[in-house]
């Protein structure tokens, strides 16, 4: 019991880093965006492969 109770805790936690995660890219200005090379419109895969792994 106490390792299921552990893993949706965890599963909780990452799905809280996913979205947060997700809107700062999300958020970022575009001129920011373009130095770094990423598009805001790509945020969920990215925010996705930063957390879960590919």
């Amino acid at each position: 019991m106490i390792t299921m109770i552990e893993s949706w805790k965890e599963a909780a936690r990452k799905r809280a880093l996913y979205r947060r995660t997700r809107d700062e890219i999300a958020r970022l200005p575009k001129a920011v965006a373009w130095d770094l090379a990423i598009s805001p419109s790509d945020a969920e895969r990215l925010a996705r492969e930063a957390v879960y792994g590919r």
